[in-house]
């Protein structure tokens, strides 16, 4: 559909700044004290980066994902899309790749297939989605192809290619009554992979077999939601975490794209939201990781997760620029496409839950770079040991090979044990990590640290014989004790594995991985002695049979965010602005009342002596149809908020009430409690918290001279409690809002931010509209001065 095209730059507002109050303690010694709009592009101070990190690279990078390649540098790989418009080039690439050695600076690094090589069965169509993946030595691209309804696989050496082509992955039905795009895989512990996918409201899972080329067995249904997509599986701590996407993702600055969450203590779910709402019901979610904060970035969404040396996870993403949100047209689509340059910004894990930023939402301004280069350690492209240091009694039985992926890396001919060591000191608290893999039929790898000596270690061994993870603290030349954690059966040991060993206070906990990508193989967590806890050196050992050894890295253990930005609080409350509705006359209808009606006032509205009571109406407010009833009332100069509670059950699509600030038929927000079908559903509806606004798109072409669109807040009930917090940006002429709901009162889901050019004051309102059949009482509206 069309987009808009927005004439103005928002650099950080007020509602951004007050979210990042806590960020810009915790990186002011990094921060200048008055850092300059993302929008200017100036450089970020060094340690630093600014959003978007494909500015200058790629006109636009949609549906990023991020993996580290063997060679050490990181690859990202976006959906098709005309990505050199500013370059002059009328066209796309399909799956374009991006290389950095750093997260932050990119360079264009080829795409997936062109023209000549797109393989027949595609039938010409665009690629969207990729998600990349290391398995079996191999790199896996799994790709959407939406003209097919399905997915796609390629594999390649390196993280460049060559691809070839494997075919679909899902068979014809695929199974899951859905649109089979948005695909990305996960390995759980044992060792099974797994496959999500689908968009326009389902998301799907099933087992694939074991060369990823096809799923098999049953299709489960994880998630289910109005235009929910883009789902994308981690393993943190004890549960299984299903991030995605719902709302609109491409539609310029009427996209309500958000990333949400669910969890589950299975990988085919249920997964739940944060209020234990399972993501397969019938109502909209909450448990909001990243939304639009009121700053230039519009609709973030469709995720990967990546993680820093230094432990600290990131989630990259896409988001669309209020100031430049359009692509021009080309001669390949029959359509504009929203601009979406890629973004990531630190992932927060906060009282068991993944969140942006600790609330602050996506970043303008700088902001303290990834950890994606070793303090201690390296990569041996070099193709020599220059500044490693060999210990042992085999310590001759170093040397380097060299390969198309990894470039150079380590390897030790086995027969004894030795230790291969960096140059430097790694701090007690460290994060460490090695590729590492047993190429002769016996022996053992490890990633060692805190090295001060071949009597004084701690080791992360790979031990073929024991088909194990095994950790081992040697002090003063004394084990204290090897923990053993089974590896998966199947377990390849001629192929690369992460080793990655994090030690906080005395905790050390220990991960083995293929690709880095929140899916470990095995997880190990046990306590070290306090004198095995120490500075000391980061390497790689061998014992026994021949090893290769790669990417050792140790870097200062990231310190988490543990608190959340405080949401927004009401202040005093506005008598002059509030009614309780205990009178017996309905508002409106006398002269001197506060309240007035557009278009009123509403049939059968009554007053229960405790409650406004409302049917909703067969009529609407939306674009050129504009025949709803709108009950409003003047609003308080500057800042407020504004609540009421709400008893509504609706049962039919497009049934709706709830809170309104209207300016006028063609230019409001809303927070209503609404009913909405499902694509593909069949008939079935959601019940959702909708939080829309309306209002002008005068750069549309064809002209569309206004445009509505929804983001999707927490899940309702039959009594909900709506707010709207409304605050003017005076320094940009604009309207700021943020929504938000509740089912008690007392525990709040707040969305993310739309804003409006400020063509007037906007009035308190209420409606209750769309489709006759449904009873909305209001018990009250209250409305709350500034809480600044």
């Amino acid at each position: 559909m069309p987009d808009p095209t927005p004439t103005r730059v928002r650099p950080r507002t007020r509602a951004a700044a007050t979210l990042g109050l806590v960020l810009l303690a915790l990186t002011a010694a990094l921060l200048p004290p008055t850092a300059p709009p993302a929008s200017a592009q100036e450089p970020a101070p060094a340690g630093t980066y600014t959003n978007p990190v494909t500015q200058g690279v790629v006109d636009t990078f949609p549906d990023p994902s991020i993996i580290r390649g063997k060679d050490g540098s990181w690859y990202a790989f976006g959906t098709q899309n005309p990505v050199f418009q500013s370059k002059g080039e009328d066209g796309e690439r399909m799956l374009p790749i991006l290389r950095s050695t750093d997260m932050v600076h990119w360079t264009y690094a080829g795409q997936v297939f062109t023209p000549d090589t797109q393989p027949a069965w595609h039938k010409g169509s665009r690629l969207w989605a990729p998600d990349i993946r290391y398995s079996g030595g191999a790199y896996q691209l799994t790709y959407s192809v939406p003209d097919r309804n399905t997915v796609g696989l390629a594999t390649a050496p390196t993280p460049t290619g060559p691809w070839t082509d494997k075919g679909a992955v899902l068979p014809d039905p695929s199974g899951c009554s859905t649109g089979n795009i948005d695909q990305a895989q996960f390995t759980d512990q044992d060792g099974t992979p797994y496959l999500y996918w689908g968009s326009y409201d389902t998301i799907c899972a099933a087992r694939l077999n074991n060369d990823r080329t096809r799923i098999q067995g049953k299709v489960t249904e994880v998630a289910q939601g109005r235009r929910v997509e883009g789902g994308y599986v981690v393993r943190h701590g004890d549960y299984y975490y299903l991030l995605y996407s719902d709302a609109g993702c491409c539609d310029g600055a009427f996209s309500g794209y958000q990333v949400k969450a669910g969890r589950a203590t299975s990988p085919l779910g249920p997964f739940k939201d944060d209020e234990g709402v399972e993501l397969t019901a019938p109502t909209s979610k909450g448990a909001i990781v990243a939304g639009a904060n009121g700053n230039r970035w519009i609709g973030p969404g469709h995720n990967s997760v990546q993680t820093d040396l230094a432990g600290q996870d990131w989630l990259v993403y896409h988001g669309i620029p209020s100031d430049d949100p359009d692509l021009d047209r080309f001669t390949g689509l029959d359509r504009q496409l929203s601009r979406r340059p890629m973004l990531i910004d630190r992932l927060d894990w906060i009282d068991g839950w993944p969140v942006l930023r600790a609330g602050a939402g996506p970043s303008d301004g700088p902001q303290q770079a990834p950890a994606a280069q070793p303090d201690a350690g390296g990569t041996f492209n070099s193709g020599s040991l220059d500044g490693w240091k060999a210990e042992g009694a085999q310590a001759n039985g170093w040397q380097v090979a060299d390969d198309r992926d990894a470039h150079g890396y380590a390897v030790h001919s086995g027969g004894g044990s030795a230790f291969l060591l960096a140059q430097g000191s790694a701090p007690a608290a460290v994060r460490a990590e090695a590729d590492l893999k047993v190429t002769s039929s016996s022996g053992a790898a490890a990633l060692t640290v805190g090295y001060r000596g071949p009597g004084d270690y701690v080791a992360a061994w790979l031990d073929r014989d024991r088909e194990a993870l095994v950790t081992e603290a040697i002090v003063a030349g004394r084990s204290r004790g090897a923990h053993v954690t089974a590896l998966p059966a199947g377990f390849d040991w001629s192929s690369w594995h992460t080793v990655t060993a994090e030690i906080r206070g005395t905790r050390l906990t220990t991960e083995v991985s293929e690709d880095r990508l929140g899916d470990a193989l095995a997880t190990q967590r046990r306590d070290l002695p306090p004198a095995a806890v120490r500075p000391g050196r980061v390497g790689t050992a061998a014992r026994g049979g021949a090893t290769a050894a790669d990417n050792v890295s140790a870097v200062k253990l990231y310190k988490p965010v543990t608190k959340r930005l405080p949401d927004p609080r009401p202040g005093k409350l506005l008598p002059a602005y509030s009614d309780e509705f205990t009178t017996t006359e309905v508002p409106g209808t006398s002269a001197g009342s506060p309240w007035s009606w557009v278009r009123g006032p509403g049939a059968g509205t009554t007053m229960t002596g405790e409650a406004l009571s409302w049917p909703t109406q067969n009529a609407e407010l939306s674009g050129g149809t504009n025949t709803a009833s709108v009950l409003t009332r003047d609003a308080p100069q500057g800042d407020f908020m504004v609540e009421t509670k709400l008893h509504f059950a609706p049962d039919q699509p497009a049934q709706q009430a709830g809170l309104v600030l209207y300016g006028n038929d063609d230019r409001f927000f809303k927070n209503v409690h609404s009913v909405l079908p499902l694509n593909n559903g069949g008939g079935a509806v959601l019940n959702v918290s909708e939080f829309g606004k309306e209002g002008p798109r005068p750069t549309t072409s064809p002209p569309t001279p206004v445009a509505s669109a929804p983001m999707f807040g927490g899940p309702t009930a039959d009594t909900m409690w709506l707010r709207l917090s409304y605050h003017r940006d005076t320094t940009h002429d604009e309207h700021e809002v943020r929504a938000a709901t509740s089912r008690d009162g007392k525990h709040w889901v707040w969305n993310g931010v739309w804003t409006l050019p400020a063509d007037g004051r906007l009035k308190i309102g209420l409606v209750s509209m769309n489709r006759s059949g449904a009873q909305a009482q209001f018990d009250y509206v209250r409305t709350y001065g500034s809480t600044k």
